[in-house]
């Protein structure tokens, strides 16, 4: 089992980065690697999202391709973070644009790329990996929904999970009410999407929405754990995902129906809700060290 430190980068994309075990058996996808060299905010912006697509299907391929050849044993691809936030969401300086525009098309596209992203780590990239969400920092809105989306979550203590949409009068629409029904009650579901709160890792640890729950600073052993775990049953892993996908199904076309009433509603915001929006991304670019915002 290979740990962090013995990890071998793979191709270096501009807002993310990759690496895997010598085996080629774990996939790390680290969110956020811009931050390290430019500030910014740590939350799915256009471009981010568009290379996790692309790394989704590169990564998608090889592992048909290795399964094509011989068993292969069970893949891991973890969703990681380069920065102090797992992810803060989506991107509302370009929400804001585009509903200032009334830009139908802009707001569709991006968020039928989001829901692509995360039903790909929902599936396992329709390659029967095992996706896991190692939440070490803050998962606000859509990074909530990410984590939502892979099979296991691992959490570290004292980490902000929740659903703030209900702030600027919108809900999270790309996967949290479908992803969130798989885990706990439909009335739970509303009821903490409307409710906008964020919750601590140990309190949905209790609820069942983190699976596993470590520490500060144990997160990456954690998830060393759960493969290790994994690779000792890895056929009834495997066939637990397709039991999943064919008793709880979670498909494409479910969540771009819901993508749509997303755009439709963000259409309607007026100028409070684009207003406090805006305050939101202010506090993202001072938390991640933007001079400008700092000097707004």
């Amino acid at each position: 089992m290979a740990t962090l430190e013995k990890l071998t980068p793979v191709s270096r994309y501009s807002n993310l980065r990759a690496a895997e075990s010598a085996d080629a058996s774990v996939h790390w996808c680290y969110m956020h690697a811009d931050l390290a060299h430019q500030p910014g905010r740590a939350c799915f912006k256009p471009a981010l999202v568009n290379e996790i697509i692309q790394y989704q299907w590169s990564l998608a391929d090889r592992m048909r391709r290795a399964r094509g050849h011989d068993d292969g044993g069970l893949q891991h691809v973890v969703l990681a973070s380069d920065c102090d936030a797992f992810n803060l969401g989506g991107d509302l300086e370009y929400f804001c644009d585009a509903i200032r525009r009334q830009d139908r098309h802009a707001l569709l596209t991006y968020a039928r790329q989001c829901v692509r992203g995360v039903h790909a780590f929902h599936t396992g990239l329709d390659a029967g990996a095992h996706s896991i969400a190692l939440v070490q920092g803050d998962a606000l809105g859509g990074g909530f929904e990410a984590a939502l989306s892979c099979h296991t979550i691992v959490a570290e203590e004292g980490v902000g999970m929740g659903l703030p949409e209900v702030l600027f009068d919108l809900f999270p629409g790309m996967g949290a009410y479908s992803f969130l029904c798989k885990r706990i009650p439909p009335h739970q579901a509303e009821r903490l999407m409307l409710s906008g709160e964020i919750h601590g890792s140990d309190e949905l640890h209790k609820m069942g929405l983190v699976d596993v729950l470590v520490p500060r600073g144990q997160g990456v052993q954690a998830v060393e754990e759960v493969i290790r775990a994994n690779r000792r049953i890895p056929h009834a892993r495997t066939a637990m995902h397709r039991v999943r996908a064919m008793s709880q199904p979670v498909t494409l076309e479910e969540m771009m129906a819901i993508t749509e009433v997303w755009v439709d509603t963000a259409l309607q915001l007026g100028e409070k809700s684009l207003r406090t929006m805006e305050r939101l991304v202010r506090a993202q670019y001072k938390r991640h060290g933007s001079r400008a915002a700092a000097l707004a």
